[in-house]
């Protein structure tokens, strides 16, 4: 009698965190996996137990994207030659998202060198969330689910019952995004246009639309010196607006976006837990995505659609 292959979830060390929370809430514990670390930075992952013909799921997030990377793809490799049955790689934050075509002359597609070496490792296929551009699943040659933040940010906003709400979009190419949760409450959408004289550094900003007496929430994926989301805040606030609120659902926060965001206007900063926040801000608000992911994974196994995972599929 054939058997159920079964379900072994794995981590690296980029998001242990949320990796325990979401083998938690599928309902397993997390797999045994070690990874050794050499003494000249050299590192190799080991599974502990057997995973011979099973279903296994890989969680790792490609922050600080070079070394827990590579500890995907290895953990991908080892997999692959333990003789898993099926390997999906769980990538909360998708790194390098944002090379994802030639804006100058002679620079890399990292995002499509990305989706090559996860195939080439042999992952099966990917779970991830709110990729920088949608595009990107076109890259990969194995199947791809995108998960969407607004499945945690939407109960949120209601439960907030903000009257007047617009909805902003932080620069030109957050814009379809946004237009989604503005269409699921109905509700009126704004632009920040910015010009940037280089990466992480803004020249000028300009608001396009109506925001007066409006309480503002700005949706963004990526938050990384949050330069963009705090002078958004402030020019939209200078134009009338009641309050500003920004929900954005990967906290790279590098350089000074601790201090950017603590000195800002805005009335909080509603992240999730892709990636583990570095230190605390009593403006920061944290929405663990472990329920979304384990439902994605449940449901992959189980060969069932994901759609309901998509709220502003279901418009009011």
């Amino acid at each position: 009698m054939d058997m159920q292959p079964s379900v072994k979830i794995f981590t690296g060390n980029s998001n242990p965190e949320l990796a325990e929370k979401i083998a938690k809430r599928y309902g397993n514990g997390l797999g045994k996996l070690t990874i050794q670390k050499f003494s000249d930075g050299e590192f190799q992952p080991i599974y502990m137990e057997s995973i011979r013909g099973d279903y296994v799921f890989l969680i790792q997030s490609t922050n600080s994207p070079s070394e827990n990377l590579m500890e995907l793809l290895m953990m991908i490799d080892a997999a692959k030659r333990a003789s898993a049955g099926y390997i999906t790689a769980v990538i909360p934050y998708f790194g390098f998202a944002r090379q994802d075509r030639k804006d100058k002359p002679r620079v890399a597609i990292a995002s499509k060198l990305v989706a090559n070496l996860l195939t080439s490792a042999g992952a099966n296929r990917v779970i991830t969330m709110d990729l920088h551009a949608p595009q990107i699943q076109g890259f990969f040659d194995i199947p791809v689910d995108h998960l969407d933040s607004s499945a945690i940010f939407i109960p949120y906003i209601e439960n907030l019952k903000l009257e007047s709400l617009t909805f902003a979009s932080p620069d030109v190419g957050s814009t379809n995004r946004v237009r989604e949760v503005a269409a699921y409450f109905n509700a009126e959408m704004v632009i920040c246009d910015k010009h940037r004289k280089r990466a992480n550094e803004i020249a000028s900003m300009v608001v396009i639309g109506e925001v007066k007496d409006r309480e503002v929430v700005l949706i963004d994926d990526i938050c990384d010196t949050a330069g963009t989301l705090t002078k958004a805040a402030n020019l939209l606030m200078e134009k009338g607006a009641k309050s500003v609120r920004a929900f954005c659902t990967h906290p790279v926060l590098s350089g000074k976006a601790f201090e950017n965001i603590e000195n800002s206007v805005l009335e909080e900063m509603v992240i999730c837990d892709t990636i583990p926040l570095r230190m605390e801000s009593s403006k920061i608000k944290v929405l663990s995505v472990a329920d979304l992911f384990a439902v994605a994974i449940r449901n992959m196994y189980e060969n069932k659609s994901i759609t309901n995972l998509f709220v502003h599929s279901h418009r009011r």
